[in-house]
């Protein structure tokens, strides 16, 4: 059986950290193609602003304010969702922050403030999502994850972490949910413009734009692959590079890195990291 894909005449569109970088432009992208989308945020002000900017387009934005880390707050979410907008057919989890964690200067708040936000936060919203769609035969979810969740990266200790669970969690999830007539997706990004990268002092190659971005998303919801994945140069990398033995791994990191595989001394530079 072909896997559920979302159509405006499905239901709503659920996305979450709408408020800026990938998840507002994904929003005015299924917009613009006639999507009713329901976007959450912790900021009120800025969905606001998004939701007039959506004023004319084909489809529509609400907003419902809501805070991921909150696992009764998405209960109540996405049942307001549901009994005033409609059946939610496809949840993106988008929501998500990078807070860097290096072995000079480890401390529990970005440990756990990075787990409450892009784990925790995607748990919350998820178990909801599922058992409604699961009510009624069919849906559509995808995580967003990241490159640096496929292998260990500087300064990414918190943040990989989460992203790599989360692409466990996606696969190991395919397996049930297609049984139960949901379509599950993991998104998986390079660099893209966005707050969360605006102030990386770094080189960032292949990065994209927030609307390029939703462009590649929007597209790779509306097929069957398991993986929306971009950019594909970068993709291919880290998973090869993932296949190496450690004592390789490591050294070709520092190298990718400019470090010369040489060790360098502490500090508090920001490391290269994908972030959405």
């Amino acid at each position: 059986m072909s896997p559920f894909i979302a159509r405006p005449e499905h239901g709503v569109v659920w996305i979450t950290g709408a408020s800026s970088g990938i998840g507002r432009a994904l929003a005015l992208k299924l917009a613009e193609e006639g999507y009713k989308v329901a976007v959450t945020a912790r900021s009120h002000d800025k969905l606001l602003a998004l939701q007039a900017e959506a004023n004319g387009l084909p489809g529509s934005i609400v907003v419902v304010d809501g805070d991921v880390t909150n696992a009764e707050d998405m209960e109540h979410t996405i049942a307001a969702i549901e009994y005033q907008h409609g059946a939610v057919a496809l949840v993106v989890l988008n929501a998500g922050i990078y807070l860097p964690a290096r072995g000079e200067d480890l401390n529990h708040e970005v440990f756990d403030r990075s787990f409450a936000v892009n784990l925790h936060g995607v748990v919350n919203c998820l178990i909801p999502a599922v058992r409604h769609m699961r009510a009624r035969g069919y849906g559509q979810v995808a995580l967003v994850s990241s490159l640096a969740g496929y292998a260990g990266l500087p300064g990414c200790a918190a943040y990989g972490a989460t992203k790599a669970a989360l692409i466990n969690m996606a696969e190991s999830l395919n397996f049930e949910l297609d049984r139960m007539g949901i379509h599950i997706q993991l998104i998986t990004l390079g660099y893209v413009e966005t707050p969360l990268t605006a102030n990386n002092k770094f080189a960032m190659p292949g990065i994209l734009s927030a609307k390029e971005a939703a462009e590649v998303i929007a597209t790779g919801l509306k097929s069957a692959a398991f993986d929306i994945s971009f950019p594909k140069s970068m993709v291919y990398r880290a998973k090869l590079l993932r296949l190496l033995p450690y004592s390789l791994y490591f050294r070709m990191v520092r190298y990718f890195l400019g470090s010369g595989g040489k060790r360098q001394s502490v500090g508090t530079r920001a490391t290269p990291h994908p972030a959405e």
